[in-house]
């Protein structure tokens, strides 16, 4: 991913934003091995999301730190996992209201379909194919170890086993 990076963007710096946590600590490895570390910021779209009401907040959520002024940015969005893209349209909505970029290119580590808005990403890590019962969960941030962890569902909410 870091090689496809340097080669479609070259010697320009894109600000490399990391969604929180997963996707916060891709940007952070992919940074790394970038022979030009590119600045990057953070970005929390938790209350950006369509489906607050239903999936609650987690008991703290970061505030999104950007250390560039999003006009004009070309904005690379990293994020850990890309399933149905809610958070990425989360995502965009919130960078919007920072201001307006450029462009927007997604980089995702793992895409594993199941989709229900249509949002691709343009650097892939790994495509995955999974049952609608399975999910990629990441841990890190060093070292970065993804596991495959099946949903068992109870009473019509999901939890993991």
């Amino acid at each position: 991913m870091a090689k496809a990076i340097t080669e479609q963007y070259g010697d320009s710096s894109p600000l490399l934003v990391g969604i929180e946590s997963g996707g916060a600590w891709v940007a952070q490895a992919l940074n790394e091995k970038l022979a030009k570390p590119l600045p990057m910021g953070t970005l929390n779209p938790a209350f950006y999301r369509d489906d607050f009401d239903t999936r609650g907040l987690k008991s703290t959520v970061s505030p999104s730190k950007l250390p560039l002024e999003v006009d004009g940015q070309h904005i690379l969005l990293v994020d850990d996992v890309l399933m149905t893209g809610r958070t990425i349209r989360a995502a965009m909505n919130e960078l919007f209201d920072f201001g307006r970029p450029a462009s927007i290119a997604l980089v995702v580590l793992f895409d594993i379909g199941h989709r229900q808005l249509p949002i691709r990403a343009d650097i892939c890590g790994e495509t995955l194919a999974l049952p609608p019962h399975q999910r990629v969960e990441l841990r890190g941030p060093s070292p970065l170890v993804a596991e495959i962890r099946n949903l068992v569902v109870e009473d019509e909410t999901e939890t993991r086993s």
